[in-house]
């Protein structure tokens, strides 16, 4: 995790939507553009999330959990990405091999963390205790996702959702 709490509200820091970006260079320039992201915090049932902006061969969206919501254990469709806490606690669930099958092992992201991921990362995102706004930049855009289920140490694919028909 790298704590980006000094970064988060520099000033004039920008995006340049015509350009490649980094997604958690991105996620740090948007976390500081509250004007952009805040009017579309919505705390509701089921979860809110909404895109915030798009640029060369990525996107934004912003993400609010109210606390017992979940993104569900999902993957990016191949895009690489990263996550950044601007209100609010994330818990971060992640499959991982341990003595020769998975088990999930949870971290917790406060408000300033930035998360990055590669392009094969499977995660699910809870909010912890209190509502919870996020940013997240993918890189290539969003195409598809699959959502996984996890028993007794398997993991089974159970839906996969290409853009436009599953959100």
């Amino acid at each position: 995790m790298l704590d980006v709490r000094r970064t988060l509200t520099a000033p004039g820091r920008g995006v340049d939507p015509a350009q490649p970006a980094n997604p958690s260079s991105v996620v740090v320039a948007l976390a500081g553009r509250r004007d952009l992201w805040r009017p579309q915090v919505e705390f509701r049932h089921p979860r809110h999330y909404v895109r915030l902006l798009a640029g060369e061969g990525w996107e934004a969206w912003l993400l609010t959990l109210l606390p017992g919501q979940a993104t569900g254990l999902h993957d990016h469709g191949g895009s690489a990405g990263a996550f950044g806490v601007v209100e609010g606690v994330l818990a971060e669930t992640l499959p991982v091999p341990e003595q020769g099958r998975l088990t999930l092992r949870t971290s917790r992201y406060p408000v300033g963390a930035v998360r990055s991921f590669g392009e094969r990362h499977l995660h699910d995102v809870r909010a912890v205790q209190a509502p919870a706004v996020s940013i997240h930049v993918y890189a290539p855009a969003l195409m598809a996702m699959t959502r996984y289920t996890l028993d007794d140490g398997v993991l089974t694919a159970v839906v996969h959702e290409r853009v436009g028909a599953g959100w």
